[in-house]
């Protein structure tokens, strides 16, 4: 039976605090896809992406060291 998957913050695949690579993880796509749609998202929606990456940085718990493949 297959492990449900969490969203949880990267420990290896981080930049800042590994919200991006928690999210590329999450959903099996490249990091620096996402790290570019967050970066046009931001610049779109006039800095806003700045204040939903905080506010995942406080609330997704960091992946622990089992987790990690």
């Amino acid at each position: 039976m297959e492990k449900k998957q969490k969203l949880r913050r990267s420990r290896s695949d981080k930049m800042v605090a590994g919200v991006c690579g928690g999210l590329a993880e999450y959903f099996d796509l490249d990091a620096s896809l996402i790290r570019i749609l967050y970066v046009l998202g931001t610049f779109f929606t006039a800095f806003a992406g700045v204040l939903v990456y905080f506010v995942l940085w406080i609330l997704l718990p960091i992946q622990t060291y089992d987790e990690i493949d």
